[in-house]
């Protein structure tokens, strides 16, 4: 239990950062630092960090999952969502990021770059999802089997 309830909550805040990083922090800094490249800059490194933390997220993931399957007696085989993710966040880190940092027809590579965070960001949250521990009707603090009150 322990492995699987890891390997949801190390995912979910992998997802969670991603979201954070592309829908608040970045527009935020375009919004509010003093010059547009100031903020391309900081938004660099910012989105550098985050590549790495869904790197080792993914290992950590691919790993418990491993630990998982093993326990249930079942084959390993790795999860492709993970493995999609952590190859769209090497490519956006190593191929894509260092022809945005150069200005070299910014508008097609940070459009890759933005398709590719869409990207990982749509892996993830099926990934979260699938995984997302069930809590089964009887825990709900209403069950929905007993009647309300009588008008």
């Amino acid at each position: 239990m322990a492995w699987q309830r890891s390997l949801w909550l190390v995912a979910a805040a992998w997802w969670g950062s991603l979201t954070a990083l592309g829908a608040w922090v970045v527009p935020l800094l375009f919004a509010h630092a003093p010059t547009k490249a100031m903020a391309g800059g900081l938004a660099a490194h910012l989105f550098s960090a985050q590549a790495w933390v869904g790197l080792l997220c993914g290992v950590f993931c691919l790993g418990a999952q491993r630990q998982l399957d093993q326990r249930l007696g079942r084959a390993h085989a790795p999860r492709v969502l993970i493995l999609a993710a952590m190859m769209l966040s090497a490519i956006v880190e190593w191929g894509i990021a260092p022809r945005i940092v150069a200005r070299e027809n910014l508008a097609l590579w940070h459009g890759l770059g933005t398709g590719f965070w869409l990207l990982q960001w749509a892996c993830l949250t099926v990934h979260v999802w699938r995984n997302c521990p069930v809590m089964p009707d009887s825990h709900l603090p209403m069950s929905t089997s007993t009647p309300g009150p009588q008008a």
